[in-house]
């Protein structure tokens, strides 16, 4: 029997989940793209973060925003805190307007989502800039706790340790709005964000149950330790590490 394209690439992801980046390696960084079901110039983007997430060493998260919805589709995994976060780049980045896809790379820069060379241009040029992760971040299962180690920054810093929950990968069938009609399939939707603590450029450590972590991402979870400017909007990210669902967890 043969199946679609939608479930080809959410066997692939699962059988490549083992080639995500290890909860304890730095990654090459962190694509953070925003998104709407509701827009049509977003597949691609969704595309183009479905391959890096299976590439296995960009941490990758998919924020669905709702300001498209009056268009005659409700995004079905967009959240409020979704779109607050991007606003919140606005005023980092200085911006007059958001748009999707928008993909904000280690909280420096934003590119075209849709656009693959701009996104792996912009890992290439931080990473060479030294704006790549520079902080050793650990994060791991020890019984029935979720413990997040955080390594020690080449200077003093005052950073946000957040943690990004998020769902499984899955296949929407878009009814009506600019993709109704398509099948789209998204990686890493987040479902939830919560701070864990601060960071302040030293060794530290973090517990949390992993109870919480399996309810509110049933996908798995990231942490970002992201500096924040003044004013509270959010800044370059310093170090990152995610922990997927363990393999076989029911979706």
């Amino acid at each position: 029997m043969s199946i679609g394209r939608p479930a080809r690439l959410a066997l692939a992801f699962l059988l490549c989940s083992a080639g995500l980046v290890a909860a304890g390696d730095r990654p090459s960084g962190v694509v953070e793209l925003f998104t709407s079901q509701g827009c049509n110039s977003c597949p691609p983007a969704d595309d183009n973060l479905a391959a890096l997430a299976k590439r296995g060493d960009v941490v990758t998260l998919a924020y669905h925003v709702n300001y498209w919805d009056y268009r005659g589709w409700r995004d079905t995994l967009a959240t409020a805190e979704n779109t607050a976060r991007q606003h919140d780049y606005r005023k980092a980045f200085q911006s007059r307007s958001v748009y999707t896809p928008q993909a904000v790379v280690n909280g420096r820069v934003h590119v075209n989502g849709a656009k693959r060379a701009a996104v792996e241009s912009a890992l290439s040029s931080l990473n060479a800039n030294g704006e790549g992760m520079q902080v050793d971040v650990h994060m791991e299962r020890k019984g029935d706790s979720v413990v997040i180690t955080a390594g020690e920054g080449a200077r003093s810093a005052n950073a946000h340790v957040k943690l990004v929950y998020y769902g499984q990968p899955q296949a929407v069938d878009i009814g009506e709005g600019e993709n109704g009609g398509r099948t789209v399939y998204y990686v890493n939707p987040v479902t939830e964000t919560q701070p864990a603590g601060m960071w302040h450029g030293k060794p530290a450590t973090f517990e949390l149950p992993a109870s919480d972590i399996a309810r509110k991402g049933p996908g798995g979870c990231a942490v970002l330790i992201q500096s924040v400017t003044a004013d509270g909007s959010p800044g370059p990210i310093l170090g990152a590490a995610n922990l997927p669902a363990p393999t076989g967890r029911p979706k």
